[in-house]
């Protein structure tokens, strides 16, 4: 289980509270060594949130046997990252606050081409530069179907076959 994940963003405020809406959680400031981080968590059993970090952090590796520390950067990285994320909102809700922040926001099935539909999701970029999957309710259940190791090399080997 993933409890948490960084993501950058131009109003990391912005973003969090955004954020905790879609998750039906709290946002609030990091409390970290990230100067203007936020965090958005949602409000369950398990901890999970979404730290946001200004556009600008890196995380790097610490000196020696030191832990991990942010840096800043004078330009913004790309990174070829993404994360889906189970949402307690409702189609509608997913739709309606991504037209209200202007962020792309879309309905796609994923498989390995279009004829196969094996789970949908919602592509939610945040501030049109990070793409968050968000999944209902009702979504879930597909996407678990194929994200285990069975499924997978059950996938494999009708793609080999075939």
């Amino acid at each position: 289980m993933i409890h948490h994940i960084s993501i950058p963003a131009r109003d990391p405020e912005h973003v969090a509270r955004v954020l905790a809406e879609l998750i039906g959680g709290y946002a609030g400031p990091f409390i970290g060594p990230i100067p203007g981080a936020w965090v958005a968590y949602a409000e369950d059993a398990f901890g999970t949130g979404i730290e946001v970090y200004p556009e600008t952090t890196v995380l790097v590796p610490g000196a020696g046997d030191g832990m991990g520390e942010a840096a800043q950067r004078s330009a913004p990285l790309a990174v070829p990252f993404h994360a889906l994320v189970s949402v307690p909102v409702d189609r509608a809700t997913i739709a309606r606050i991504g037209a209200r922040e202007g962020w792309r926001t879309r309905h796609f099935w994923r498989g390995p081409n279009p004829q196969v539909r094996l789970f949908e999701l919602y592509e939610f970029w945040v501030e049109n530069r990070i793409m968050l999957e968000l999944v209902t309710e009702d979504m879930v259940p597909s996407y678990q179907r194929i994200a285990n190791g069975a499924a997978q090399r059950e996938l494999l080997a009708r793609r080999a076959a075939g």
